[in-house]
């Protein structure tokens, strides 16, 4: 998926910014949000969705990047899931032609508009904009002012004519996660008067353009679409010189940097994790939400899913979509899932983890009780012990536990005190009794309201890891996982220092450094490339608390494993 390489930046750039340092003071806090139409209106969009990696794709056409065309089947089904709004995100440059007209296909046009009555028919307030084309082209602004200028003012006067009959469900946004720094410029108070510019011109084009466009909602972003204090500020003095009713500012989130891509130990949705939600929250809030301008986060996920939706363990990443719709919508905050195609199917229309739509799609409402983790551990061979969870009951009851549709009975299976859940080692026993490694059962739990909460029952062994040689291009560890499942794993050079890319950490990146795959598991050609020749230990970490050691030895392009 093409996103990795391209949209992340400005959020990887704002989750490091926040791991090493604290945001500044937000402002004061009003009474309470202005109810306006404006506010009405984004409420009213929430829940959206965009269909990334299609007509944001850069290429010849929206299939560019492995999706297949949006249809009009795909827009019903995702509204037919309670979805109220859609993103589309466009990126017009290979559509443009030269100066000093720089008219848009007239084809490719119509495709933008025929999508986006698709989605109005599906009555879904839709949200069009200028995307990639941030980094592709605008990033060059400063050193190419009046061309960069020239091209954007005619971009938007032909969307702006485009559309300016189309229903006021439709809204423009100026541009996405708009950067400079691709065009050389590092200056922020100068990035910050480009986009400005940029905006100010959008502003006036729009609704001096007539029709529709006069009170049309229009969306405006802060620099790279960061919820910094300073940007946000930036943004809000923007908006407030307009005197305008009907703007609406947007940030993008893709969580805390370390757990969203799974680095730096980061595996689970801990204290801190979710503090970065409220703390990023409670400052968009103060910042426009309180102050009569109401908030769209244009996209939300986790950075990891570019890469793999395993990168973070199944029970946490549901932890943090459950709490972030939780906040959101405590903070009167309208939010947009980023789905490239991994999430919602675009032919089959289905979810690929319908588990993680549940708790999405009960966030929408109210909250779902949660565990400490979704994973019990049982490990062969080992005398029989009752197990504890914590339950994280988020203003739920527990109603039932069921394997298969067959309850699990109070005080012989399991039992509760407060939110100290104990499953009995007599039931454990007799849930792993085939004596097959891996997942033997799923205790459901069912609670008052909200989504269920799965429990995975693991029957396992220490994994066994086996000695091997290779090269650093295609160097795979051979893998007994034995049932268990991969956590993270630590890099150190065995006369000291830390091994590998982002030396920051002994706790390298999911997928980028290494990757666990069927009976092995994978060092990464980046791992390789920023490591020393010599000795390197490696400690792997596993769900069940496990750790195994490992040694391997870089010698140019040649590798070599040996297990402990």
């Amino acid at each position: 998926m093409r996103k990795k390489t391209v949209k992340p930046m400005a959020a990887l750039a704002l989750a490091a910014a926040l791991l090493f340092s604290l945001l500044p003071v937000s402002p004061p806090v009003s009474a309470a949000a202005p109810q306006s139409a404006i506010q009405s209106y984004v409420e009213a969009m929430q829940p959206g969705w965009n269909p990334g990696n299609s007509l944001d794709a850069v290429g010849s056409d929206e299939t560019a990047w492995g999706n297949p065309r949006i249809t009009k089947e795909l827009i019903q089904n995702i509204a037919a899931q309670g979805y109220k709004s859609i993103r589309i995100p466009v990126t017009w440059d290979a559509h443009i032609g030269g100066a000093p007209n720089y008219t848009i296909d007239a084809a490719y046009m119509n495709r933008v508009k025929e999508v986006a009555q698709w989605a109005l028919d599906a009555n879904l307030y839709v949200m069009v904009n200028v995307h990639h084309d941030s980094w592709i082209w605008l990033s060059k602004m400063e050193n190419n002012h009046d061309q960069t200028l020239a091209r954007y003012n005619a971009v938007w006067t032909q969307l702006a004519n485009a559309f300016k009959g189309s229903s006021n469900k439709l809204m423009f946004e100026s541009v996405n996660e708009p950067r400079f720094t691709d065009g050389g410029t590092t200056d922020e108070s100068r990035q910050q008067a480009l986009l400005n510019e940029l905006n100010d011109s959008f502003h006036q084009i729009v609704r001096g353009s007539g029709g529709g466009n006069t009170a049309r909602p229009l969306v405006i972003s802060t620099l790279e679409a960061s919820p910094s204090q300073e940007r946000m500020t930036a943004t809000y003095n923007t908006i407030s010189k307009w005197n305008d009713k009907n703007i609406i500012a947007t940030v993008h989130y893709y969580g805390f940097w370390p757990f969203s891509v799974n680095i730096a130990g980061y595996t689970t949705f801990n204290a801190e994790v979710q503090n970065d939600i409220t703390t990023t929250f409670d400052n968009v809030y103060n910042t426009f939400v309180a102050r009569g301008i109401p908030v769209i986060v244009g996209e939300y996920g986790l950075l990891g899913f570019d890469k793999n939706t395993g990168v973070i363990e199944q029970g946490e990443k549901l932890k943090f979509f459950e709490y972030i719709g939780h906040y959101l919508k405590q903070k009167q905050i309208a939010s947009m899932l980023w789905d490239n195609g991994q999430h919602f199917g675009r032919t089959i229309y289905k979810w690929s983890d319908s588990d993680l739509f549940n708790v999405i799609k009960a966030s929408w409402s109210g909250r779902s009780a949660t565990a400490s983790s979704d994973l019990v551990y049982v490990k062969k061979g080992a005398a029989a012990q009752d197990k504890s969870v914590t339950l994280n009951l988020n203003g739920r009851t527990l109603s039932s536990l069921s394997v298969n549709g067959a309850a699990l009975q109070a005080g012989t299976d399991y039992t509760l005190s407060g939110s100290t859940l104990t499953f009995k080692a007599s039931r454990l026993s007799q849930l792993t009794s085939s004596g097959t490694l891996g997942k033997s059962a799923v205790i459901t739990a069912k609670f008052s309201g909200g989504a269920d909460w799965k429990f995975n029952v693991v029957l396992y062994q220490t994994p066994k890891l086996s000695s091997t040689s290779g090269a650093t291009s295609a160097f795979s560890i051979p893998t007994a996982f034995g049932g268990d499942q991969l956590a993270t794993m630590e890099a150190v050079y065995a006369g000291g220092g830390i091994a590998g890319p982002q030396n920051w950490t002994s706790y390298k990146e999911f997928e980028t450094a290494f990757t666990p795959t069927s009976g092995a598991i994978k060092l990464q050609p980046a791992f390789f490339a920023e490591t020393n020749d010599g000795s390197v230990k490696l400690t792997f970490h596993f769900w069940s608390g496990e750790k195994v050691t490992y040694t391997i030895t870089k010698n140019g392009s040649s590798v070599t494993g040996t297990a402990s």
